[in-house]
């Protein structure tokens, strides 16, 4: 199956303590944030609790909304 490249930022960089990895067998949004929270605990959990993923330049929160061949993991973000 496919891999996708995911990249961390700010809070969940430190969750995951590493900025970057490659996942093989990860089609969905849902998925992503299954696979992230099992293998990265509560820290991980929070900082997806009210961030965000950017597929591949595209907002989403869509659990099933289909990953493409990178993912951006962003934790929320203060200010406007």
């Amino acid at each position: 199956m496919a891999e996708v490249f995911v990249r961390y930022f700010a809070s969940a960089a430190e969750a995951a303590g590493r900025e970057e990895e490659t996942l093989e067998s990860v089609p969905t949004v849902g998925q992503l944030r299954r696979v992230l929270v099992d293998r990265y605990g509560d820290a991980m959990a929070r900082v997806l609790a009210s961030g965000s993923f950017l597929v591949d330049g595209v907002v989403s929160r869509d659990d099933a909304r289909a990953l493409g061949l990178r993912v951006d993991v962003l934790p929320p973000f203060a200010g406007g």
